[in-house]
C-alpha cells in the first residue's frame, strides 16, 4: 500500500524503521503502527512494513520539504533520531518523538539526541529513570486477539508431535542475553522428573551465536533429551503465535532486557510465567498472581519457581487465566496506542 500524493498532503505521522534485521523493536513496533494509522494519517518508512499502514520511500520526503504543517517522526532507534534531526535540519518540519526501552546508562551520542527531540517516550518507569530528561511512560502492548489462548490447549500441543502432553518455552533469538543456556540448564534438571513436559525454544540462531549454539545442543545431548528439548530456528510469525497456544508454562529468562515482549505475548495466549528480573518483568508480572519473579541468570532459582507448576499444570493453567485477564486489562494494543496518541497530541 504505497504512499498517494493526496495522502502525503495530509500526513501527520512517519513511523521510520531504518533496521535491516528483524528485531524485537521492530516487532513492537510493526504491532503498533496500524493502531496508529487508524488514529493519525501515517506512513511506514523502511523495512518489514506491516499490514494496516500506507508505506513510504525517501523519495515520498521530498514534497514534504518546507511543509507548514508540523509532522511527526517517531524513532525508536539511533539511527532514526539521526535521521530525523539531519531532515529538520535541512527544512522538514518535523516533530521528534524517541521511544526508549533501554535500562541502562546511555552513550554520549544517545544523550545529544535524545536532548534534541521534542518529546520522549520510555516503556517503563525504569526506562524512564535512565534519560535525564522528562518523558511520559507508555508500555508496550500486545494484539490480544492474535496472541489468544487455543479452544484446546492439549490439542494444540499434540498438533506438535512432540513427546508428553505438556510445552514450556522460552521464545527469543538463541543467546547468553535470553538466557537460553539458563533455561537449557534448568530443563536439564526438571524434565527427568516430569515425563509429561517437553521443553522448546523458538528462536533463530544467528551465525555469531552458533557456538554458543551448539554448547547448548552439546548439553541437551549429554542428558539424553534431545527428544524432550528443541530448538526450533527462526518460524514465521504465524508459526511462533501457534507456539504460544501449545504452552503451559513460559519461561522468560534474559539476564539484561529492553521491555521484554515475550513477557505479554505469552500471557495473552494464556501461559503460566516465570520470569527474570528484567526488562519489565516487574512492572508485568504480579507476584504469585499473574507470575513469578526469580533473580536473573539463577538456574537453581529458575528451577525452585518452575517446578511447582510442572508439578501441578492445573494450577499453571490458573495462572495463565490470570495472566491472560492482567494483559487484556492493562496491554492490550489500544492501550499502547492511545498513550502514544497522546504524546502526539500534545506536541499539535
Amino acid at each position: 500500500m504505497p504512499i498517494e500524493n493526496n495522502q502525503a498532503d495530509g500526513l501527520q505521522l512517519i513511523v521510520p524503521n531504518l533496521h535491516r534485521r528483524y528485531s524485537g523493536v521492530t516487532a513492537t513496533n510493526r504491532m503498533v503502527a496500524p493502531k496508529l494509522a487508524k488514529l493519525f494519517r501515517a506512513a511506514w518508512l523502511g523495512s518489514h512494513a506491516p499490514d494496516g499502514i500506507a508505506r513510504m520511500t525517501f523519495a515520498d520526503l521530498l514534497p514534504l520539504w518546507r511543509r507548514q504543517t508540523p509532522l511527526i517522526w517517531h524513532a525508536r532507534r539511533n539511527d532514526e533520531m539521526i535521521v530525523g534531526v539531519v531532515l529538520r535540519a535541512l527544512g522538514w518540519p518535523f516533530k521528534l518523538v524517541f521511544t526508549s526501552a533501554a535500562q541502562r546508562h546511555h552513550t554520549w551520542l544517545t544523550r545529544w539526541l535524545v536532548r534534541r527531540m521534542d518529546a520522549i517516550i520510555a516503556t517503563s518507569a525504569l526506562s524512564a529513570s535512565y534519560l535525564k530528561r522528562e518523558s511520559t511512560v507508555v508500555m508496550h502492548g500486545v494484539d490480544i486477539d492474535r496472541y489468544a489462548p487455543p479452544v484446546d490447549r492439549a490439542a494444540a500441543f499434540a498438533e506438535s508431535g512432540l513427546p508428553g502432553r505438556y510445552a514450556i518455552g522460552c521464545f527469543g533469538r538463541v543467546r547468553a542475553q535470553k538466557g537460553s543456556d539458563v533455561f537449557v540448564d534448568a530443563m536439564c534438571k526438571l524434565l527427568p522428573r516430569y515425563p509429561d513436559f517437553t521443553a522448546v525454544i523458538v528462536g533463530a540462531v544467528v551465525p555469531e551465536q552458533q557456538g554458543f549454539a551448539n554448547e547448548l545442543k552439546r548439553r541437551i545431548e549429554a542428558a539424553g533429551l534431545q527428544s524432550r528439548i528443541i530448538i526450533t530456528g527462526e518460524l514465521a510469525i504465524e508459526e511462533v503465535e501457534r507456539w504460544y497456544q501449545r504452552l503451559t508454562i513460559y519461561a522468560f529468562t534474559s539476564r539484561n532486557e529492553g521491555f521484554g515482549l515475550t513477557l505479554i505475548e505469552a500471557m495473552a495466549a494464556g501461559a503460566a510465567l516465570v520470569a527474570s528480573r528484567a526488562g519489565a518483568a516487574e512492572y508485568v508480572v504480579e507476584e504469585g498472581v499473574t507470575g513469578v519473579l526469580t533473580p536473573p541468570d539463577n538456574v537453581d532459582a529458575l528451577v525452585n519457581a518452575l517446578e511447582p507448576l510442572m508439578r501441578d499444570p492445573q494450577a499453571a493453567a490458573a495462572m495463565g487465566e490470570r495472566a491472560r485477564a492482567r494483559v487484556v486489562e492493562k496491554f492490550s494494543l489500544d492501550a499502547e496506542a492511545n498513550g502514544i496518541a497522546a504524546v502526539y497530541r500534545a506536541l499539535a
